[in-house]
């Protein structure tokens, strides 16, 4: 194999050498331990030896590698002061940043938009709260929150928390069309579907352990704030993030459907594109989401936790017993 030796590569391996260790050196280039061992696969076979001896335990180098290693810091170290000299003076960040996130998310991730705009007022900031897949490569978008599990090429997640999508209906709509009992019964029901990624409208739901449920329905909307809604007005069954429902599910305004049929875990991942340099701006936007996300999205609560799947019978109050009069204090006449 032969052509140029990608800067992503000298990196790689300069920082395996550095941390003894891949897992640590993905972890500081925020890649996945997968993509660096690529690169450093691509960079031995580009030079044609082994610049590194793996194994289970920590990293060596051959010496063909240390010999190769002291190259390549010269060169990583020219590329950081080639930066360092056209950065700005005052090293204020700068830039714009497109952000992608689902439509419904915690009150406080406006906060920490709010909060992150105030502390670099020069970045332009771009927030696209859709629950459409944004192709980050081809639509320019720096970063995404995302709780699908398909990432395409060119990308790194990082999973900061996970959560799952449940059925959910409203009391009035079960008790004015019957609550299913398998899936053969969903047939005879209203269900309110999303689009899928290819941007046609759902034609299954996921199925616990593992597989698919067919389904119909006439109402269809790739917002799921709108699909909730509907739901909650009594005009179908819907399959929703529990991230988006837990709250209507505390209060009673909606009800698990089927919860030991149809049920899907997913993770909630931090998207951006796969690249060594990432811009500042973007880079900070990364590190205060991911600070953010583990303690904002209560995953455990939300995912583990078993609702009923019909509403609880109020218990009805008890008439208030008449005051009893001592019979000594009955007036005799």
């Amino acid at each position: 194999m032969s052509g140029t030796i990608e800067t992503s590569e000298l990196l790689a391996f300069t920082r395996a050498v550095e941390a003894k260790s891949l897992s640590r050196a993905a972890a500081e280039l925020g890649a996945p331990r997968a993509t660096i061992g690529r690169r450093l696969a691509r960079l031995e076979e580009r030079l044609g030896v082994r610049l590194l001896r793996r194994t289970t335990r920590a990293l060596a180098l051959t010496d063909a590698g240390g010999a190769f290693y002291r190259h390549a810091r010269i060169v990583l170290d020219a590329v950081e002061h080639a930066e360092a000299s056209v950065r700005m003076a005052d090293d204020v960040i700068r830039g714009t940043l497109r952000v992608a996130t689902p439509p419904m998310m915690d009150p406080s991730f406006n906060a920490l938009v709010c909060d992150f705009a105030r502390a670099y007022p020069e970045v332009r900031i771009h927030v696209d709260a859709s629950s459409r897949h944004v192709d980050l490569l081809r639509e320019g978008y720096d970063v995404a929150l995302r709780s699908s599990a398909e990432l395409e090429p060119g990308l790194v997640a990082r999973t900061v928390a996970r959560t799952s999508a449940l059925a959910v209906a409203a009391p009035a709509y079960l008790a004015a069309h019957g609550t299913p009992k398998k899936a053969q019964d969903l047939r005879a029901h209203r269900c309110l579907l999303g689009f899928m990624p290819s941007g046609l409208p759902q034609t299954h739901w996921p199925k616990a352990g593992g597989g698919k449920i067919s389904v119909e329905g006439s109402f269809v909307s790739n917002d799921i704030t709108l699909l909730a809604d509907a739901a909650v007005r009594g005009l179908g069954i819907a399959v929703l993030p529990a991230l988006l429902v837990g709250p209507l599910l505390e209060r009673g305004a909606l009800v698990r459907v089927l919860p030991e049929l149809i049920h899907a875990e997913s993770r909630v991942a931090v998207v951006y594109q796969e690249r060594e340099l990432l811009p500042p701006q973007v880079r900070a936007f990364i590190d205060v989401l991911v600070a953010w996300a583990p303690t904002a999205i209560d995953a455990a609560s939300i995912t583990h936790r078993r609702w009923p799947a019909k509403p609880e019978a109020q218990a009805r109050p008890r008439p208030r017993a008449k005051p009893r009069v001592p019979r000594s204090r009955v007036n005799r006449r």
